[in-house]
């Protein structure tokens, strides 16, 4: 590793905020020296507690970041946040930053927020969400909240990075669960009603407990649900409060330990995809890929013996 990067990691490691700016950035954009900093980085990570809040557009994710950051604040706690927001199409950037919704708090140095651009990946999450929050972790933050898209039932990435999910749903959307259960209603360790004071926060409780009386978790845990007004913080200590209790449940018979392990095992397997990926690329720069494209729609090559010689040179460089 170069001298720039160690001294990056010190004043990272200090808690430098500039110096933490940076190697995000360096890790975001796959500048040069990233993997390095991550090697660096990854015995110094682990022991930040990761939220992921997850729901459908409008379930009022943001408000409810804000909030629950307002009151770690309070306990004293540093808080990072990731906000990954949708990819605007004319300029690669993130649309409707959750910076701006949380500006009150960039005069506090305990609280890190990072707005992420999707660039095109599904799942609720960017492509580099995983290692922005190891960054994050290394840096010393004691909790970690990730505030994904919501793109609706397909946004389960988020299972395999935080240590406690929470699904956020709102009354007035038609269906309501049902809409969502799909996928995402599995993935879910604490349910949270926000807006409750509109009618029909009662109907979606009803359906969430019918949902989850149709399942067991292999865990032993009930998801509890928590009714909250976030836009006037009501609710929220009670669901700081079954966060800890999840926390708590956690801690028993090395179930936080267990679910690391299954998470790994999905994150690994992605990592060794998307890498192979960039070496398969890199084979079919400089015209290559039109030049195969042509040989098979004209039928002198098969695609399939094609793939398999590309994959084959990619795992063996």
């Amino acid at each position: 590793m170069n001298l720039d990067h160690q001294k990056l990691i010190s004043q990272l490691r200090a808690g430098d905020v500039r110096a933490l700016a940076r190697a995000i950035s360096t890790v975001e954009n796959r500048a040069p020296g990233w993997s390095e900093l991550l090697k660096a980085l990854f015995p110094h990570s682990g022991k930040a507690r990761v939220l992921g809040l997850t729901g459908p557009p409008g379930a009022g994710k943001s408000t409810l970041v804000d909030q629950l950051a307002r009151l770690y604040r309070k306990d004293g706690r540093t808080v990072g946040i990731i906000a990954v927001d949708p990819t605007s199409p004319y300029t690669g950037g993130a649309i409707l930053g959750d910076r701006i919704r949380m500006q009150e708090h960039f005069s506090d140095p305990g609280i890190y927020i990072r707005s992420m651009a999707t660039r095109g990946s599904l799942g609720g999450l960017a492509r580099t969400t995983a290692d922005v929050t190891t960054v994050l972790d290394a840096s010393g933050r004691d909790l970690i909240m990730i505030e994904t898209v919501g793109v609706g039932q397909d946004e389960v990435d988020i299972v395999r990075l935080a240590d406690i999910t929470i699904l956020i749903l709102v009354p007035g959307m038609g269906d309501d669960v049902q809409t969502i259960k799909a996928g995402i209603m599995e993935i879910a360790d604490i349910f949270v009603i926000n807006k409750s004071d509109r009618d029909g926060a009662e109907h979606v409780e009803r359906e969430i407990r019918a949902l989850q009386s149709l399942a067991m978790r292999h865990d032993g845990w009930t998801p509890p649900i928590v009714k909250t007004v976030a836009s006037q913080g009501v609710g929220v200590e009670e669901l700081a409060s079954a966060i800890s209790d999840y926390e708590a449940h956690l801690q028993k018979e090395n179930l936080a330990l267990n679910r690391s392990v299954e998470n790994w095992q999905e994150r690994l397997v992605e990592m060794l995809r998307d890498t192979l990926l960039e070496k398969a690329r890199a084979q079919l720069a400089d015209g290559n890929l039109a030049r195969l494209a042509a040989e098979v729609a004209e039928h002198k090559r098969d695609p399939y013996t094609l793939i398999e010689e590309i994959a084959t040179k990619a795992a063996k460089d």
